[in-house]
Formats: C-alpha cells, structure tokens, sequence
C-alpha cells in the first residue's frame, strides 16, 4: 500500500448496504475494510472481501463508541475512515463525532441537521422552502383525534415521521409503510402506530398513482465543502413487496435527468449539505411533477448501482476525505442495469415491454450487476448456497404479495 493510501474502513451493518459498499473498497483499492454488524448472518457473514464481526449490541451507543475507540487506537498510524449504512449507525456517528480522536474520519453532517432531515416532518418543511415538490401531505401527532378530517381524499400512504423510533416499537402488523383504500383504515392504522408505543408523528400522504416504475432514486456526493461533486439518477422498475422490506430498490436502469439534478443540487447546496445523500422519488403523471418522498442522509440500500454505472462511491470519498483532493463536477449519464433478483423475477413482474427491451440490451451488453455476485469474494460452498437460496426465494415472495406472474 502506498504511502498516500494509509488509511482503512471502518463500516457499521451487515446488509447489502454495507457489503456493497465494502465490494466498492476492494474494487477501488483492493482492501478490505472492517465492518460490525449485529448478526453472524446476511450477506457480509463468510464473505473474504471484508474483516466481519457480528456483534449484538454494536447500534447501541456505548458498545459501538467503545468498538470505534478500540479500533482507532489499534489503527493510531492510519486515518479511519467511518462510515454508516443504516440509519441508526449513521445517526451515532454524527452524534459522536466529537467523542472520536484525530485519526477518525467521519464524513457525516451535524446531528442537529441530520434530525431535521431524516425526520420527514421537518424534511418537508425544508422541501417547501426551496421549492423541491413532495406529496400532498397531512401530519398527525398523537394528541389528534385518529379519526381527524383530512384535506384531501384516498388512496392513502402512511409512514412514521421518525423511522429509527418506529423501529424500537415492533408490533405484529407493523409495515415500513402502508397503502390503505379508506378513511376508517387510516384511523385503524394510525392506533396500531401509536398504541405500540410510537410518540412522534406521523405522516399521511394522498398516495400518487401509478406502479413501480413511477419511482426514482437519487444518489449524490458532497464534498467536504457542501458541493455537490456526484449525482446518479435511477429509474425503479421493481421493488420489494415484503411487509419489512416494502419501497427496497429491487431493479434499477441509471437515467439522466437534468431538470431533477438542478433542483436537488439546490437543496443540497442551501443546506450546505456534506457527505452522501440519498432520495427517493415518484413522478406523478396528474401534474408532471417528481416529488421527494424522503431523504436518508446516507448512501440507499441500492447504492451499488452507482458504483456499477462508473462512479465508484468509495472512492469519491476517499479522495475527498483522506487523501483532500479537489473532486470535478460529475453527473452520471451512462446507462446500466442493477438488480438483486433473478432475471425471472424482473422478467415476470415488470410491465411493460419498452422496459423488458431495455433490460435484454442491457444484459446483451453486458452492462448489468448484481453486486451479492463478486467473482472475488470466495465464500464456501456453504454461503453460496446461501446466496442462491436467498435469490431463489424471490420467486416465492414475489407470487405471495404480488400473486402469479404476468
């Protein structure tokens, strides 16, 4: 390793979120990096692309404060480049910041900006003064009537403001968000939320119609100085429908549009935003409008779809962050595909035959990835068969919250 290159990853989860962004580092500069994750289970336990420790209680703020001291201490000659890929993890790197030495680099904004953005309230607030277009929204707090008149009719989508607190509160119908048909499901839900123990907010929205294919993902990159130097626009053509896992990026062709990179750019840059960004949009046909359903203020789940597209995400920050170079300006136009089901899958519940002939150009072309499939990761047969078994079982969750194929 050169002596510009003295510096190692320290990642927090054990989702794909983190094992792509760990393929990433190793793609970069053939390292591997340093991750904590809660379980010896997933698809970063076994992997040779990266050092797993599955500890318990590493979202907890002692454990993981005491787990990234240790670390920095054994690494003192080296800078430690700290990065989250969860929310609850990148919420207690900002929260810590100033609790880690020098030789730490935690490329994150302040907690004070973090909590207003990823509490989608106060994101939206945001949205409204820059002019960035989100929902119809109406927001009720616990003190409300659950039967409160709204301005605006069904369908109708409900989530919590504060999804790390909605997480602490399971409950056995509990949904990462709901689609419901009626006013009086909407009061049904609401007290399922609020009798589990949740004390914030919540959101309803006046759902936006239209499939999967309607919704966008924008990853962006800002440098240490709140520039924006990244953007990569995806089109989703597939989700996930699991209850846990309902609105998780399951196939996506990178697109190109300037009209939503201006105006997210704008955002970013008012709020003189550092770090990875990441939000999730939907197109809405009735005025023509995208509109900002959220904003993790972290690289998505999917992110490897930007590495996958030429712009690879490890190596944006670390040129930024470790060795201070001055990134240029860059808008990822080329096109390719990212999927984390099997073909069948994207072939049977996709619609639309202009996107199934953009897929088989794609594949033909060799311009896809699934990033679980790293040649140079070499797992044992054991986590192959893991591997392959966790794909094959989209067959089967597709066809029971989606039903038969089209």
């Amino acid at each position: 390793m050169t002596e510009k290159a003295k510096f190692v990853p320290l990642l927090f989860a054990g989702d794909i979120n983190v094992y792509s962004m760990a393929r990433a580092f190793h793609e970069a500069y053939g390292i591997k990096p340093y991750v904590y994750g809660k379980y010896p289970t997933g698809p970063c336990w076994g992997s040779t692309i990266m050092h797993y420790t599955p500890n318990r209680q590493a979202d907890q703020q002692e454990t993981f404060l005491q787990l990234v001291l240790d670390f920095a201490a054994a690494h003192k000659d080296e800078s430690v480049l700290l990065l989250g890929c969860g929310d609850s993890y990148v919420r207690l790197i900002s929260a810590n910041k100033a609790n880690f030495p020098e030789n730490v680099v935690a490329p994150y904004i302040d907690l004070d900006l973090m909590d207003q953005l990823i509490h989608k309230e106060k994101f939206y607030q945001l949205c409204e003064k820059v002019g960035v277009d989100y929902p119809d929204t109406f927001v009720h707090k616990k003190e409300m009537p659950l039967d409160v008149e709204l301005p605006f009719g069904g369908p109708f989508i409900i989530k919590p403001s504060n999804g790390i607190e909605y997480w602490e509160h399971p409950y056995a119908t509990q949904k990462k968000v709901y689609k419901v048909e009626t006013r009086e499901e909407v009061t049904a839900v609401l007290g399922d939320i609020y009798g589990s123990g949740y004390s914030d907010s919540v959101i309803i929205q006046n759902f936006i119609p239209g499939d999967d294919t309607y919704m966008r993902v924008l990853t962006n990159y800002s440098d240490k100085n709140g520039k924006v130097k990244m953007m990569c626009l995806g089109h989703v053509l597939l989700e996930e429908h699991t209850p846990h896992g309902l609105g998780n990026h399951a196939v996506i062709i990178t697109e190109h549009n300037e009209t939503i990179e201006k105006q997210y750019k704008a955002l970013l840059e008012e709020l003189h935003y550092t770090g990875f960004s990441n939000f999730d949009i939907k197109y809405d046909s009735r005025d023509g409008k995208f509109k900002a359903f959220e904003i993790n203020t972290r690289q998505g789940r999917s992110n490897y779809y930007v590495t996958g597209a030429g712009a690879n995400l490890a190596e944006i920050v670390t040129r930024d962050r470790i060795f201070g170079e001055e990134l240029e300006e860059k808008v990822v136009t080329n096109e390719s595909l990212w999927w984390v089901v099997p073909r069948g899958v994207a072939k049977n519940y996709i619609a639309g035959e202009e996107y199934q002939k953009r897929i088989k150009a794609l594949v033909k072309a060799g311009k896809v990835v699934n990033p679980l499939f790293y040649s140079a990761d070499k797992k044992d047969l054991k986590g192959k068969l893991a591997l392959y078994k966790s794909q094959l079982g989209h067959f089967v969750k597709y066809h029971k919250y989606l039903g038969k194929k089209k």
